[in-house]
């Protein structure tokens, strides 16, 4: 899941004028395509653009997952309309929905890497314990700056790709009804593969 947590900032100097240290951010960078995965939905394609010059872990995790066809049958479980679409984790089950295993390791997190949450850009979901992503990503249905490294929480979300097409379906996504997040009816992914 998706965590989002606010973090207390600490701060100290003089006795007469307190401050608060300013984290370093990253200096914002333009994501390039060095590979490509396109994800059939139950409402269509997405093509996404990876971008392993700057996300290098990530980018050879998530084609582990895809190459191993892990994400077939699996479902966007979270869907924020002015926020993220969420998948990667989840199948439906005869009693709702089952949280899938992931089968490797969860990965160190690359979110200092200068790319941003913009719309379309596709990014690895997390707990609030900074390494912890493994099979679960998200795509950005707005500008969610917010969870650039280093956000509330101090270590931000890794962007590792965007959408090259389909962001049409993916505002399909982000527009279907949903119970507490979850969609009230299933949209499923159907395959995921590499393309060139």
């Amino acid at each position: 899941m998706l965590a989002l947590l606010t973090a207390c900032g600490g701060g100290g100097g003089g006795s007469s004028t307190p401050t608060t240290p300013t984290p370093t951010t990253p200096t914002p960078v333009t994501l390039t395509v060095t590979h490509k995965v396109r994800i059939t939905t139950s409402l269509g394609d997405i093509d996404l653009g990876l971008d392993r010059n700057h996300a290098p872990i990530t980018v050879d995790n998530f084609l582990k997952y895809v190459n191993d066809g892990f994400y077939k049958s699996t479902v966007f479980h979270r869907v924020i309309k002015d926020f993220v679409i969420q998948g990667g984790g989840y199948a439906r089950g005869a009693n709702g929905l089952v949280e899938k295993a992931a089968t490797y390791p969860a990965i160190a997190l690359e979110s200092q890497n200068g790319l941003s949450n913009l719309r379309g850009t596709l990014a690895m979901a997390r707990t609030a314990v900074p390494n912890s992503a493994t099979s679960q990503f998200y795509i950005n249905t707005v500008d969610n700056t917010s969870l650039n490294y280093p956000s509330s929480d101090g270590y931000g979300y890794a962007v590792f790709g965007q959408v090259t097409a389909g962001l049409d379906v993916v505002d399909k996504i982000r527009a279907v009804a949903t119970a507490n997040d979850v969609p009230v009816s299933d949209v499923t992914i159907l395959d995921a593969k590499v393309i060139p």
